[in-house]
C-alpha cells in the first residue's frame, strides 16, 4: 500500500507540474500574432522517416546546434514516441521549475485550466496548402487550440483515409480467379499485383515524409489521394495485365501517403495527455479497411464483375479527396526549407572547392568565374535536392546494425509475411474443389481473422499494461518521486510468449485442415486465433521500438513497415507455387517451425541481451548527438 500511495502521489505531482507548464505556454503562443508559424516546433518526426545521407549514428549531429538551440526542438523528439504508444517511458523529462514553485503557480492557473483557449486563425491569404481557401475549417496558429469537436473530426477524417492503402490491398483478393481468367494469365502473375502493391506501401511511404516535409501534410493528401483515384480507375479499365499490374503498383503507394503522415496529423491537434486516445481512433481505420474491404470485393465481384469492385475503391478515394478538400486544413507548425538548405550547402560546397578555405572572395576578377560558379550552384543544389527527398529516406535501413532493432524487425517481418500467405492461401484453397466457394462467400471468411486482430487491438493493450506495471513493481523500480520506472524488457513476458506460440499452431492447424478438406469451421477458427496471436506480436514489436529509440521512434517504426511490407511482397508471390508442389499442410507447417523458433530465440534473446543493447545502442545516439 505505500508503494502505491507514493506512486501516485509522485504521478499527481509530475501531472501538477505538466498543467502548469502548459498553462503557460498556452498563455504566451496565444498572444503570439500569425507570423509565429515558423517558431512553432516541429511535429513532423512523428511521421517522417529520418532523411540522412551519412551514417545513422551521424543523423542527429546535422540538428546538433538547433536541439541545442531550443527546448522547443527536444520536445518535438518526444512527441514520437506518444504517437506510436502510451507508454514510452524512456523519454527523459525536463523541468524548469522546483516542485515547489510548480505546484504553487499551479494553483493560481486552475481555475483557468477548464477555459478552451480560442484558436487564432490565420488569414485567408496566408493560409498554407493546396487549394487552402476551399478548407471550411480554417487553419489556426495553434492546432492544440482547436475545440474538441473539430479535433475528433480532422482525427476521425485522417483515420478513413487511413482505410484506403489497406482497402486497397484487400478488396480484390476474393477476385483474384476472375483476374487470372479475364486476361488468361497464371495465378502467379495476378498475385504479382497485390505483391507489387505491398512493395510500393513499403517504399513511398519514405518519400511522401519527405516531400511533406517541405510541402506540409494538406498537400500532400490532396495531391496523393488525387493520384489514388486516378491509377484505381486506370487499373478498372486495365485492358492487359501489365498494365492491370502496373496501376495497381501505382495505387498502393498514392494511398501510403497516409502511413506516412497521418499520425503526424493526429499528434499536431492533440496534446500527449490526449494523444492516445485519438491515436486508438486513427488506427481503426487502417483495421477496419481489412475487414470491410474483402466482403465489398466479394460481393461487387460475383454480381458485378471485378472491375466493379476496382471502381469502388476509386469512388471512396474521390470522396476522402472532397473531403480533405473542405475539411482538412493544414496543421504542420513550421515547414522545413529544404531548398534554401540545399542551396546553401551547394554555395559552401562551390566556395570551398574555389577558393579552399570556404571563404568567397569579395571581388571576383572574371564574369566567366563568376557563371562557371552559377552553374555549379545550380547542379549541387538539384543534386542535393534530389538526394534529400528520394535516397537520403531510404538510410534508415542503416538501423539494422543495432541487434535490438534488427531482432524485433525481423520477427515481425516473419508475422506479416505468414499473414499475407495465408490471404493467398485463403483465396487459392477455398475457390478450388473440394470448397469451391463464389467471392462472395470467399470475402466472407477473411473475417474471422479480422475478428482476432480487432480483440487484440482492444485488450492486448490493457493486459500489457497491467504486467508493465506487474514487473515494476515487483523489480521494486521507482524513482525519485516514487513513480515506477519502465523498461522495453518488460513487455515480453506471457503475452509475448502466448502470441509467439498462439499464431504459429494456428497457422500449421489452418494448413492441415485445408488439406484433409475438413468442415469450414475448422481453418476459420485456426485463422482467429490466428489473427489474436500475429496481433500480439505486431503490437508488441512496434511498441517495444519507439521505447527501444525514444528519440527517433519514427524511424523504427517506419523502418518496420518498409521491411515487414517487403517481406508481405515476397510471402504473395512464392505462396501459390509452393502449394502447388507441396501443399497447404507442409508449407504451413514449415513457416510455422521457422516462426516457433525464431519467435522464441528473439524473446530468449531480448530478455538476455535487451538491456545490454539497449544501454549501448543509447550511449551511442547520445555521443552523437553530444549529449
Amino acid at each position: 500500500m505505500s508503494q502505491d500511495h507514493d506512486n501516485e502521489k509522485g504521478e499527481l505531482e509530475d501531472k501538477i507540474e505538466l498543467e502548469s507548464s502548459t498553462g503557460s505556454s498556452s498563455d504566451r503562443s496565444a498572444d503570439e500574432p500569425p507570423t509565429a508559424l515558423s517558431k512553432e516546433p516541429d511535429i513532423t518526426a512523428s511521421a517522417a522517416p529520418c532523411s540522412n545521407s551519412e551514417d545513422v549514428l551521424k543523423i542527429f549531429q546535422r540538428g546538433r546546434s538547433r536541439s541545442h538551440g531550443s527546448h522547443a526542438s527536444q520536445d518535438s523528439q518526444r512527441t514520437v514516441s506518444d504517437t506510436h504508444s502510451t507508454h514510452d517511458h524512456q523519454v527523459p523529462t525536463h523541468r524548469s521549475r522546483s516542485r515547489a514553485a510548480s505546484a504553487t503557480q499551479s494553483r493560481a492557473v486552475s481555475s483557468t485550466r477548464s477555459v478552451q483557449r480560442e484558436a487564432v486563425k490565420v488569414p485567408l491569404a496566408e493560409r498554407r496548402g493546396l487549394l487552402a481557401r476551399f478548407s471550411v475549417i480554417a487553419e489556426v496558429v495553434e492546432p492544440y487550440h482547436y475545440t474538441r469537436q473539430l479535433k475528433w473530426t480532422i482525427t476521425f477524417l485522417v483515420a478513413v483515409a487511413g482505410a484506403a492503402a489497406p482497402m486497397g490491398s484487400s478488396i480484390v483478393l476474393p477476385a483474384l480467379t476472375d483476374i487470372s481468367s479475364t486476361f488468361d494469365s497464371s495465378p502467379t502473375v495476378v498475385n504479382m499485383s497485390v505483391a507489387l502493391y505491398m512493395l510500393s506501401m513499403s517504399i513511398f511511404p519514405l518519400w511522401w515524409s519527405s516531400f511533406s516535409e517541405t510541402l506540409g501534410r494538406r498537400t500532400i493528401y490532396l495531391v496523393s489521394f488525387a493520384l489514388f483515384a486516378l491509377f484505381n480507375a486506370l487499373s478498372a479499365v486495365s485492358t492487359s495485365i501489365g498494365m492491370f499490374i502496373v496501376m495497381r503498383c501505382l495505387s498502393g503507394g498514392a494511398a501510403a501517403s497516409v502511413q506516412a503522415v497521418g499520425a503526424g496529423s493526429v499528434a499536431d491537434c492533440w496534446d500527449s495527455s490526449q494523444r492516445g486516445t485519438a491515436m486508438g481512433i486513427f488506427y481503426l481505420g487502417p483495421l477496419a479497411g481489412p475487414l470491410i474491404s474483402p466482403i465489398v470485393g466479394g460481393v461487387l465481384a460475383q454480381n458485378l464483375g471485378w472491375r466493379s469492385a476496382l471502381w469502388f475503391i476509386t469512388i471512396f478515394g474521390v470522396c476522402v479527396w472532397i473531403l480533405i478538400l473542405f475539411c482538412l486544413p493544414e496543421t504542420l507548425r513550421r515547414r522545413k526549407p529544404i531548398a534554401a538548405e540545399a542551396e546553401r550547402e551547394a554555395e559552401a560546397q562551390v566556395a570551398v572547392q574555389l577558393n579552399g578555405d570556404g571563404k568567397t572572395n569579395a571581388r571576383p576578377k572574371l564574369t566567366r568565374t563568376i557563371t562557371t560558379q552559377s552553374v555549379q550552384v545550380k547542379t549541387r543544389k538539384y543534386w542535393a535536392l534530389f538526394q534529400r527527398a528520394f535516397i537520403d529516406p531510404l538510410r534508415i535501413v542503416l538501423y539494422m546494425q543495432f541487434p535490438a532493432v534488427a531482432l524485433t524487425v525481423y520477427y515481425s517481418s516473419i508475422t506479416f509475411g505468414t499473414l499475407y500467405m495465408l490471404n493467398i492461401s485463403v483465396q487459392k484453397s477455398f475457390s478450388a474443389p473440394p470448397y469451391g466457394y463464389g467471392s462472395t462467400v470467399i470475402g466472407l471468411l477473411y473475417l474471422p481473422n479480422s475478428f482476432g486482430y480487432v480483440i487484440a487491438s482492444i485488450f492486448g493493450g490493457r493486459w500489457v499494461d497491467r504486467i508493465m506495471h506487474r514487473e515494476a513493481r515487483k523489480a521494486g523500480r521507482y524513482d525519485e518521486k516514487g513513480r515506477l520506472k519502465f523498461q522495453p524488457e518488460d513487455r515480453m513476458k506471457e503475452n509475448a510468449y502466448i502470441g509467439a506460440a498462439l499464431w504459429p499452431f494456428a497457422i500449421i492447424t489452418y494448413g492441415w485442415c485445408v488439406r484433409s478438406a475438413v468442415n469450414l469451421a475448422g481453418p476459420l477458427i485456426a485463422n482467429f486465433f490466428f489473427g489474436i496471436g500475429s496481433m500480439l506480436i505486431f503490437a508488441l514489436v512496434t511498441t517495444m521500438l519507439t521505447e527501444f529509440m525514444p528519440r527517433k521512434a519514427s524511424n523504427g517504426v517506419a523502418l518496420n513497415n518498409f521491411v515487414r511490407n517487403i517481406w508481405s511482397c515476397i510471402g504473395t508471390i512464392v505462396t501459390e507455387p509452393l502449394i502447388n508442389a507441396i501443399g497447404n499442410g507442409w508449407l504451413f507447417t514449415g513457416v510455422g517451425v521457422i516462426a516457433l523458433i525464431s519467435g522464441f530465440a528473439v524473446i530468449w534473446a531480448m530478455k538476455r541481451f535487451g538491456d545490454r543493447w539497449r544501454v549501448s545502442m543509447d550511449k551511442r545516439m547520445e555521443e552523437a548527438m553530444g549529449e
